[in-house]
């Protein structure tokens, strides 16, 4: 056993400090080669270019030291000659910072105070005085446990259970919290589960085992009306079951617990008990509609999900409702915003029903100043003036149209956030949080240098909305792992919320950590009812094929579609995104146009932008101009067809099984995706996928089996990896097949919305029970983020300039 004795981890400093004292010629050659660059910030890719620059044999005395190790773990270098600063992410989630001086090689840790205070300096005219607002959310989440573990980040809620069913549960006692979590149960007004027959643990046991005694004799599917009567004399109401058999279920759980608490039973305890029946659900910006709306600023994917989302969770709320024994009818409404000018849009309806659906609705509140009600369309990026006065509005329209108070409200997005946050603030309501994207991480440095994005962007408001929104949440849901903390080598979307400065403005010393244990990865699926693979011929939409032929191989070229595609018989690469920066569809473009071979193999369809109309958004107009530019430069008309957007979502599906009829592919190059849904439609319907290696597609595709990753920062190698697709398709006429079933099989395991509402819902209730026993409202944090909101955020949102209508 002698080569498995444990060592001292040694710090980080200590580490280095070691590390010059045997290669200080080395390190100073590679230190030297950094500072040269001047003041500025490196990237990883940056760093390790000048790591390969310095002599071979320089490389191998460092790499496979301390010094290989941290430079790996570099997630960013500043520089200010002569001192480097170099943040380092040993795994995901945990943090180092030392910086070093070049000239005297002098090496020293820093706080994330000290650090963020040095990465200020980079910019220019930057004084922050002797007195910088720090904020710290850190000391008000001392006391709620977390792990330790990377592997257990997105795991909140079994973590959760484990710890404090041990802590709470130790005696009989001590589930004194459980019983008086059971009485509190009513719905308007009507009690749930336990009346007030049963005032303490000794009489619950003793009812519980009477009850239990009953229902042996019973047959397992009497209906609970044939001795409800009975069950109310002893103290038992409705909500433990439909029949006598699942009532028995419920009540030998209980036992259970109370004998021998164990994290698994209580979760499923308390997924059971009836708590959730009117739902709201926030999502303020764009065009929020169910038909023709895709593709219009704003408007994209989230848009899809609440849909599909909510139709999973009516049907979940529906089934659960029947199997308690319950005679409540759920509701679920859609929060957004009421478009007077709605532009062909249903956008100016004030209600309407979600197709699909019996019980779900979108409600449309609109926007108003002092001057009125505002008509037009406002970007995403400047909503902040309007959303207080929104909510206010909001929780006047849900009083009127749930006559109670909502059991769960769910947050979307940015905006959509921050309103829940209020809503539930005010209301004193279960809030689940869901981001889809944070800005920070798609714009690089957005937040060092927010001055000059602040004109365009508002991510001052943005970022500070997303902070207060993610702290005050009872639990967050993410689609993937990626989202919350990133990879081995990359960032997760909320970790870059940890520490940052936006200098000027605030230091963020601690705003998130990604082990608390309000995180839970929930993975969505796709609509099966649209998006089925292509082999089901009898389920084929065939009446929509002349559309679509005319759609993809018209030799017409209108504002509908651009360029022509002269052999038909070549398989298709398909992409279909917003026309934005991000999702980078000019970018496969260019990929395409380059690469000789891939051209020669394949057709190209891409379907983003509306050029039927002038867009308001002035990214989009960027790209437009861009695309038009690609198609010249690299005479791409007879190879590539520019599909404006489209927007009926039932034809969509259709679209994806006739590309998959040409043996094609589907192609997702975005610079970062969070999840990823078009992936997901696509191989759903049995297209081979190649997606962003950047966030949720990383996840989702098992690269060579389920499908394949791309690196759109290395355009050149994505083509060819989709050359070797076809290469082998070509030698294997099986390959393509395999691949197609890969990426049916990864879906089915893991992508339903099936899987999701079940988990989602029961989130809400275990995070609910939680709440009302222990101290997870963390009513401390509450009171600082509501001076935070009152003496920041507000005026930051009042600066926003009102849109000229």
């Amino acid at each position: 056993m002698a080569d498995g004795v444990l060592t001292r981890v040694h710090s980080l400093r200590t580490r280095l400090d070691e590390t010059l004292t045997g290669h200080r010629n080395e390190i100073l050659s590679f230190l030297s080669r950094v500072e040269s660059h001047g003041k500025g910030i490196l990237q990883p890719h940056q760093l390790l270019a000048e790591f390969e620059a310095i002599p071979e044999a320089s490389r191998k005395k460092l790499n496979n030291g301390p010094f290989g190790e941290i430079l790996k773990s570099t997630q960013e270098a500043i520089v200010l000659p002569p001192w480097i600063a170099l943040a380092v992410r040993p795994r995901p989630g945990v943090w180092e910072y030392i910086r070093v001086n070049v000239s005297a090689l002098v090496v020293e840790e820093l706080r994330v105070p000290e650090y963020l205070h040095f990465k200020e300096e980079l910019v220019d005219g930057s004084c922050n005085g002797n007195f910088v607002l720090e904020l710290d959310f850190e000391p008000f989440t001392a006391s709620v446990p977390r792990p330790t573990l990377s592997k257990s980040i997105g795991n909140g809620v079994e973590f959760l259970n484990r710890h404090l069913s041990a802590k709470m549960f130790h005696d009989k006692d001590s589930m004194q919290p459980l019983l008086d979590f059971l009485r509190a149960h009513q719905h308007k007004g009507k009690t749930m589960m336990l009346n007030d027959k049963i005032q303490n643990l000794d009489t619950l046991q003793f009812v519980l085992r009477k009850a239990d005694e009953y229902l042996t004799s019973q047959p397992p599917e009497t209906p609970y009306p044939e001795f409800e009567h009975q069950f109310q004399e002893i103290g038992l109401e409705r909500g433990w079951g439909d029949t006598a058999e699942r009532v028995l279920e419920m009540i030998h759980m209980l036992l259970d617990l109370l004998e021998a608490p164990d994290p698994c039973t209580l979760e499923q305890f308390l997924g059971r008990i009836p708590m959730v029946f009117n739902v709201v659900i926030l999502s303020p910006h764009g065009y929020f509609a169910q038909d023709n709306v895709l593709g219009y600023p704003d408007t994209g994917g989230q848009v899809v999900y609440i849909l599909d989302q909510v139709r999973a969770m009516e049907t979940e709320m529906l089934l659960r409702i029947k199997q308690q024994g319950l005679d409540i009818t759920p509701k679920i409404i859609i929060v957004t915003r009421l478009l007077p000018d709605a532009v062909g849009t249903t956008c100016n309806q004030r209600t309407e029903r979600v197709y699909g659906s019996e019980h779900s609705y979108i409600l449309r509140v609109p926007f108003r100043t002092e001057k009125g009600i505002v008509r037009k369309w406002i970007s995403r990026f400047e909503v902040w003036p309007y959303l207080e006065t929104y909510t206010e509005d909001v929780a006047n329209e849900l009083a009127t149209e749930l006559q109670t108070k909502p059991d769960f409200i769910i947050g979307n997005y940015s905006d959509g956030n921050i309103v829940a946050s209020l809503l539930a603030h005010k209301l004193g309501v279960t809030q689940c949080t869901i981001a889809h994207a944070l800005e920070k991480t798609k714009y690089p440095n957005s937040d060092l240098y927010w001055k000059k994005l602040d004109e365009k962007y508002h991510f001052s408001c943005q970022f500070t909305a997303d902070l207060i929104a993610m702290n005050h949440t009872d639990f967050i849901i993410t689609s993937t792992f990626q989202e919350i903390a990133g990879s081995k080598d990359t960032v997760g979307q909320y970790e870059s919320h940890t520490g940052f400065t936006m200098p000027g403005l605030y230091r963020v010393v601690h705003g998130i950590d990604v082990f608390d244990p309000k995180f839970n990865i929930v993975s969505p699926g796709a609509d099966m009812t649209i998006y089925f693979p292509y082999t089901e011929e009898k389920k084929r939409l065939k009446h929509f094929h002349p559309e679509i032929e005319e759609l993809l191989f018209s030799q017409v070229e209108n504002k509908e579609h651009l360029c022509v595609l002269k052999d038909r018989n070549k398989p298709i690469i398909f992409s279909m995104a917003r026309l934005d920066r991000v999702k980078n569809l000019t970018g496969l473009v260019e990929w395409y146009g380059k690469n000789a071979r891939l051209r020669e193999l394949t057709n190209l369809v891409v379907v983003g932008g509306d050029r039927r109309k002038e867009s308001k958004d002035l990214e989009e107009q960027a790209e437009m101009k861009k695309m038009y530019g690609l198609i010249e430069t690299y005479k791409l008309n007879g190879q590539f067809r520019w599909i404006s957007s489209q927007m009926d979502r039932v034809r969509n599906g259709e679209l994806y099984r006739c590309i998959a009829d040409t043996k094609g592919v589907f192609a997702q190059p975005a610079y970062y995706e969070a999840f990823g849904l078009t992936v997901i439609e696509a191989m759903t319907c049995g297209l081979p996928t190649f997606a962003t290696c950047n966030g949720g597609p990383a996840e989702i595709i098992v690269h060579g089996k389920s499908g394949f990753h791309i690196d759109p920062h290395q355009g050149d190698k994505a083509a060819e990896l989709i050359v070797s697709f076809y290469e082998k398709c070509k030698a294997d006429p099986t390959h393509w097949d395999k691949v197609s079933k890969g990426g049916l099989k990864r879906i089915e395991e893991k992508y339903t919305w099936k899987i999701y509402s079940e988990r989602l819902l029961t989130l809400a209730g275990v995070y609910g029970f939680w709440k009302y026993v222990s101290n997870l409202d963390r009513r401390e944090a509450r009171r600082y983020i509501e001076m935070f909101y009152a003496l920041k955020y507000r005026k930051l949102a009042q600066s926003v300039p009102l849109a000229v209508e």
